[in-house]
């Protein structure tokens, strides 16, 4: 089953829970034995990181169905995957699955209600999750986003251009289209974003040829007078993307998004509750 994740991150996750054995169950002399592995949601969830629980589990030997995939959305019972195989393996495998699954699935069901929010207001209105997540983690932050319907950010700072305020105190009083122009002359194939604190710096920014304003704590009112009045400047020749960002969630998500917003900037789903999954564990002959 394909997986988002290299085989060799599943076994560091595998070597860091079990680096030298399962003491309990070599202890108890019960590895050997043939078993049966069931993971059911107790929670109504987006499933996330389904398939890399399953490809963990097949790495200590035992053969697993996948009986949902991640993007799916999954009601209290829903089957999520069977395993069989040696004690050894199910017991060695577990806890790691399982928490793989709630941790992600979690950020992905989160990540579904603010897109599900926003697109009841825009149906076109695009959700992009920051890279504010765990650091280590990130490969399994972008499966789960992608799980619940939105999309990054940006994934690192080699991959955009984002203009913070932090940036702009080490230039002076560089007026903002000598930043844009210097930017482009750099990195000619890039679009240019930068982040701004009120309307006027927005304006500015549009002024400045700047491809996308991120509009920082904006409340909704204000991005919707942002919009009228960007929309309103015959001299641009482009209209820039206008991005809230910073405290957006499935609770607000639609007045951003009726206030005219292109682009919904959020970190919410990585502080997400864990979803819900049971685990149970029988001999083959119980199974049976």
């Amino acid at each position: 089953m394909p997986t988002s994740v290299p085989r060799y991150d599943l076994e560091t996750l595998l070597r860091d829970d079990v680096p030298y054995g399962d003491l309990t169950t070599e202890a108890l002399g019960i590895g050997a034995a043939p078993g049966q592995m069931q993971f059911v949601a107790r929670d109504r969830m987006v499933l996330a990181l389904a398939e890399e629980a399953a490809a963990l589990i097949a790495l200590t030997g035992c053969k697993v169905d996948l009986l949902a995939a991640s993007g799916k959305v999954l009601e209290n019972g829903s089957p999520i995957l069977r395993a069989e195989g040696a004690a050894a393996g199910l017991l060695r495998s577990w806890k790691v699955a399982q928490t793989l699954i709630e941790i992600w699935s979690g950020v992905a069901t989160e990540a579904q209600a603010i897109v599900r929010a926003a697109r009841t207001v825009n149906p076109d209105i695009a959700v992009a999750c920051t890279r504010k997540n765990v650091p280590g983690a990130k490969q399994f932050a972008v499966a789960a986003v992608k799980a619940g319907g939105a999309i990054m950010h940006r994934l690192g700072l080699s991959e955009t251009i984002l203009v913070f305020p932090e940036h702009r105190a080490f230039l002076g009083d560089m007026p903002l289209a000598a930043v844009a122009e210097r930017l482009r002359r750099s990195a000619p194939e890039k679009r240019l974003v930068i982040e701004v604190t009120s309307i006027e710096q927005a304006v500015a920014a549009a002024v400045a040829g700047f491809d996308v304003i991120q509009a920082e704590k904006f409340p909704a009112a204000d991005i919707e007078a942002l919009v009228r009045r960007v929309g309103a400047m015959a001299a641009l020749q482009i209209r820039p993307i206008i991005a809230a960002a910073g405290g957006v969630n499935a609770q607000n998500a639609a007045a951003y998004a009726a206030a005219g917003a292109d682009l919904l900037v959020t970190s919410a789903p990585y502080l997400a509750r864990p979803c819900d999954v049971q685990v149970r564990i029988t001999p083959a002959s119980a199974a049976a």
